[in-house]
C-alpha cells in the first residue's frame, strides 16, 4: 500500500490541474457506487472548489443528491483496465466495485468510500448549485479533505517517475494515455 500523504487544501487544486480521469464515488445509507469521469477540474482555492459533470441518468448522480457527498478518486495507469469496466457498467443493475475488480476504502471526512489504489483523493461536499445540476449536470464540490500518494505527489508537485502510477486521461472508445515526461521552461 501507498503511504499517502496529506496535502494542503490550498494546494489541492494541483491534484486535477493536469486533467486526469477520476473515479467519483459516492454513498448513501446502505449503497455505493464508482463511476469513471473524464470531465474534472479545480474551480477555486480559498476554499478549494472542483467541478465534475455527472449525467442525470447515472446511480452515482442519485446517491450524490441524496448525501451531498463525494469522492474524486485518481486512478493510475495500472488501474485502467478497472477504470474502463467501472464507466462502462450501470450501478444500478451491479456492484461496480466488484465488477471492476476496485475495493472501497474509507475516506475521511465524508461517508462516500475512497477507491483503494489511487494516487490521489478529494473528498467533496456538494455546493448546492440546483440549476447548474439540472441544466448542465454540473456539480461543484468543496474540497474538505485531500491525500496524494506520497511516492508521486509532494511538495505540492506531481513526479511520475513510476510507469504504473502514471495518471490516466480518456480520449474515447477506450484509449487513455498516461501522463508523460515532465519538464520545466524558464521563468
Amino acid at each position: 500500500m501507498s503511504r499517502l500523504l496529506a496535502v494542503d487544501l490550498a494546494k489541492s487544486y494541483r491534484l486535477l490541474n493536469h486533467g486526469p480521469t477520476v473515479l467519483v464515488s459516492s454513498a448513501a445509507g446502505e449503497r455505493s457506487n464508482v463511476m469513471a469521469a473524464a470531465w474534472a477540474m479545480p474551480l477555486d482555492f480559498d476554499p478549494p472548489k472542483v467541478a465534475v459533470v455527472i449525467d442525470k441518468a447515472t446511480h452515482t448522480r442519485e446517491l450524490i443528491e441524496a448525501s451531498g457527498e463525494f469522492v474524486l478518486n485518481l486512478p493510475c495507469r495500472a488501474q485502467a483496465a478497472a477504470v474502463l469496466r467501472a464507466g462502462g457498467a450501470d450501478g444500478r443493475q451491479v456492484d461496480k466495485f466488484a465488477h471492476s475488480g476496485l475495493s472501497r476504502i474509507p475516506a475521511q471526512e465524508v461517508a462516500a468510500p475512497r477507491v483503494d489504489g489511487c494516487i490521489a483523493y478529494l473528498e467533496c461536499k456538494v455546493i448546492s448549485e440546483p440549476l447548474n445540476q439540472q441544466r448542465y449536470d454540473l456539480f461543484i464540490g468543496e474540497v474538505v479533505a485531500a491525500e496524494a500518494d506520497a511516492e508521486v505527489f509532494a511538495d505540492g508537485h506531481w513526479r511520475f517517475d513510476d510507469e504504473a502510477k502514471r495518471s490516466l486521461h480518456y480520449i474515447a472508445g477506450g484509449a487513455f494515455f498516461a501522463t508523460g515526461e515532465a519538464f520545466e521552461v524558464g521563468k
